[in-house]
């Protein structure tokens, strides 16, 4: 176990150190000069140079890419001086540089001179609470449709439950995103109340920041449509392929009811895959929420992102690209732990 955990660990942080390295080249090929993005095309020359001093920028971009990834190393070695600046804890000094411990740094917002670790912290938990949202609704209705298809195999509930299943499957986000604001929260607004653009919270004149749980209703529901239709079509086939195993016979042959063989035995053994699934759609619902967002204005991750993408601030394009690349990595993992956990025949090698 501590020996699987230590290589996927040890993969892990080689798939993220092959993301920076394409992040970083990639964003410097990108037009605009970074020093007039920070501070406007009348920064006068002192200041400039004192920028580019900062940043490394009058560095080659080998070396430019060593200082960023010793910025997002939470081992690291700075200046003792620098120690406002990155908020580390000195391990061990020598001269004026010391081996510092620190929370991974990812610049400052070109636009609104802001941490850009604060920034995507902010809008990680929007979608954080929107993809949890969405993947137990997934859950909850996946799974029981999935059960009921197997019951029903070859009936006529059966295909229209598959046959809806495909078309969630095949439905783009920014479809299905497009079509349920203008269904729900414009031509049935008036028999909904729900909004076309909202958050969790809004401002009210008289009561202050209060808490708005419809808004996240229809975001929540887009984003889980496809996860959905997935854990559906995967249920219905492992249902079919445990209700023909024997033990199922032998429940039924002991006088059980078809409620009890069918939610007792038959789902708890047909649910491992399915799990696996949920974790790995659920890595990807966190990335994937971009179109959702933007949609319904969700002041999420994806947004946050986009919106820097129109404003060209590359750090927290960069910031964002790297923080979701880490999230796929360590669901990645617990994904795996969890699924040699469920089922004993899967060996952690």
């Amino acid at each position: 176990m501590v020996q699987f955990i230590a290589k996927r660990i040890l993969n892990g942080l080689l798939v993220v150190l092959g993301v920076i390295v394409i992040v970083f080249f990639l964003f410097q090929v990108l037009p605009g000069d970074p020093v007039e993005m920070m501070m406007g095309q009348r920064a006068d020359e002192a200041t400039r140079q004192a920028v580019i001093k900062e940043y490394h920028l009058d560095s080659p971009k080998t070396i430019q890419l060593l200082y960023y990834i010793n910025d997002l190393s939470p081992i690291a070695i700075h200046q003792l001086n620098q120690q406002e600046k990155y908020n580390f804890s000195s391990i061990l000094s020598f001269g004026s540089n010391a081996v510092v411990i620190k929370k991974p740094y990812l610049g400052t917002s070109y636009q609104s001179n802001r941490s850009v670790n604060s920034i995507v912290i902010e809008g990680f938990k929007g979608t954080f609470w929107l993809a949890i949202t969405a993947m137990i609704f997934a859950c909850i209705i996946g799974i029981g449709m999935g059960v009921i298809a197997a019951v029903n195999q070859n009936s006529w509930l059966d295909r229209v439950l598959v046959t809806g299943s495909v078309i969630g499957i095949s439905t783009p986000s920014f479809v299905a995103g497009t079509l349920i604001a203008y269904t729900f929260a414009f031509w049935l607004h008036d028999y909904t109340g729900l909004n076309l653009t909202g958050y969790f919270f809004e401002i009210d004149p008289f009561k202050g920041e209060t808490l708005v749980l419809k808004n996240l209703l229809l975001p929540a529901i887009t984003l889980g449509v496809r996860p959905l239709a997935i854990i559906t079509q995967l249920t219905r086939s492992t249902m079919l392929e445990v209700l023909q195993a024997d033990y199922i016979r032998t429940a039924r042959a002991k006088g059980l009811s078809e409620k009890s063989v069918i939610w007792k035995h038959a789902l708890k053994n047909a649910l491992n895959p399915v799990i696996t699934a949920i974790s790995g759609w659920f890595a990807s619902l966190l990335a994937g929420a971009f179109f959702v967002e933007y949609i319904f204005s969700w002041k999420g991750l994806g947004l946050t992102t986009i919106n820097a993408v129109f404003k060209l601030d590359l750090p927290v394009i960069m910031g964002s690209t790297l923080f979701i690349a880490s999230i796929f990595v360590i669901i990645t993992i617990f994904v795996d732990l969890l699924y040699g956990i469920i089922d004993p025949r899967v060996k952690l090698q």
